[in-house]
């Protein structure tokens, strides 16, 4: 079993991320039986959650002649307009019902002020605002983050970057994770995630590494 120097950061499997849902990745519901089998294995487990208000600036629905995934600009930079999605309280905010992961220690809820968006476990999008993360894993001693989640080439990739911008070594466990790709933002994420030095391995790997 991972021991107290790692982290299992599972990231946001909510039923709106998945097949069917406001705001679907493509085969997200595969990644539970994979994420269940990896918190399994870890001793310390963190968990996401977008967790927005109903009035969230980056729903489309909140801006007048607006469609989903058109771009405005806010104070703090360009801003991708989405579905509805995750909005607190709601069955689609809820974390997907196999998800098996009961000894977590924590649940980070992200999105939930009205005018920023929240991408990263560790740093809203005006890249101002901590989510409290990182001092909570200084605190607990760990030193490397294993990311896993929905999705890939979106607040997996923005987490594990901001992870290791904060001096933790970091791997993206690959096959517990499902992408969005679209108009080669998979392909960016990885070259971004490869610039950082953030490890890619798939589960079998980190589940033999005992």
């Amino acid at each position: 079993m991972k021991g107290p120097h790692d982290v299992l950061l599972v990231v946001d499997v909510q039923n709106d991320f998945m097949p069917g849902g406001a705001l679907a990745v493509p085969r997200g519901d595969e990644i539970v039986p994979v994420v269940n089998r990896l918190a399994a294995a870890f001793e310390h487990v963190v968990l996401t959650q977008d967790w927005h208000p109903r009035e969230h600036l980056s729903f489309a629905a909140n801006h007048a002649g607006r469609q989903p995934f058109e771009t405005i600009a806010l104070p703090y930079g360009e801003q991708v307009l989405w579905p509805v999605h995750c909005v607190q309280d709601t069955s689609g905010a809820a974390l997907h019902a196999g998800l098996e992961a009961a000894h977590a220690r924590l649940v980070i809820r992200k999105g939930c002020r009205r005018e920023v968006d929240s991408y990263s476990a560790f740093v809203e999008a005006d890249r101002r605002t901590g989510t409290g993360l990182t001092g909570y894993l200084r605190e607990h001693g760990v030193t490397r983050v294993w990311c896993c989640g929905l999705a890939t080439d979106c607040c997996v990739a923005w987490s594990a970057l901001d992870a290791r911008a904060a001096g933790f070594d970091v791997v993206v466990i690959e096959d517990a994770c499902r992408a969005i790709d679209l108009d080669g933002s998979l392909e960016r994420a990885r070259a971004q995630l490869d610039a950082a030095d953030v490890l890619t391995m798939n589960a079998a790997e980190v589940l033999a590494q005992g």
